[in-house]
């Protein structure tokens, strides 16, 4: 009599069940990966201050919710107010450089002057999870260690959901989250103009460097912005991420780092 098998062990006769048949090809290029892609079918989720509407260099926003609590009640609620601050429009606007036909949604969890809470953020973060967005672009983290259990529970769920969340390094070298856990592609930046020019980091936690000095950023009121920090590099990754999702949708986030890695301009991109 054969012994039973392990929890989470694969019988025999289920092997051709999870078969993968994708022909991949010998050397994956970038033309492989997102070459004629617009980022059409793929919902990119911009988890900020909001998305000011109608700006001209972001164009249609699908859907806009703010989060607040109400005691231990959390509220989703459609965002009457836009962007308090402009730092979501910014990191939209990026996003549409690259994927122009994505569906973009707001998730506004911060205020004026960046203001935001812990609880507001991990409701964000898990409403738009629920959502089942391709990518979450996380432009933003919280330095305070009571939340980061939590927020590493609900990265490690959009993960195993095929959800690519995108976060951003801090700016300073201080301890923050969500972009520490591998669940995560986190980014920091470089100073090359080039906003397809990004590089793997071989000794993480950050993983990717992409375009974060210097960018020219929609702002509020229809206007534009010179803006330097990892939160403006973070939707380069997105962006790119959103066109690969357009043309390979059936990858898992783990193959989509994969792909990213592979096309990075130190690895087998054009540096």
């Amino acid at each position: 009599m054969s012994e039973p098998l392990p929890a989470w062990s694969l019988p025999a006769d289920a092997v051709d069940r999870i078969a993968l048949p994708r022909d991949w090809p010998e050397h994956v290029t970038r033309d492989w990966a997102w070459g004629g892609a617009t980022g059409a079918g793929v919902r990119v989720c911009i988890l900020d201050s909001g998305i000011e509407p109608g700006h001209p260099d972001v164009g249609a926003v699908q859907e806009s919710v703010a989060i607040r609590m109400d005691g231990d009640e959390t509220i989703v609620e459609p965002d009457a107010e836009g962007d308090v601050a402009g730092h979501g429009t910014a990191c939209a606007g990026i996003v549409r450089t690259f994927a122009p036909a994505c569906e973009l949604v707001s998730v506004r969890v911060l205020g004026a002057g960046y203001a935001g809470s812990g609880p507001v953020l991990l409701e964000g973060l898990r409403w738009a999870v629920e959502q089942g967005f391709d990518v979450i672009n996380m432009s933003l983290s919280t330095t305070k260690q009571k939340f980061a259990a939590l927020l590493h529970e609900l990265t490690d769920s959009a993960y195993f959901r095929r959800t690519m969340l995108v976060a951003s390094a801090h700016n300073m070298p201080v301890e923050s989250y969500p972009w520490r856990f591998a669940s995560v592609i986190s980014v920091g930046s470089h100073e090359r103009a080039d906003p397809f020019a990004f590089f793997y980091n071989p000794t993480p936690p950050v993983e990717f460097f992409a375009r974060g000095v210097n960018v020219e950023v929609p702002w509020l009121g229809g206007a534009t912005y010179v803006c330097t920090g990892n939160s403006f590099a973070t939707p380069h990754i997105s962006g790119l991420a959103a066109l690969v999702l357009s043309k390979h949708g059936d990858l898992t986030p783990f193959q989509l780092k994969s792909v990213l890695y592979l096309t990075a301009s130190n690895v087998g991109g054009e540096a």
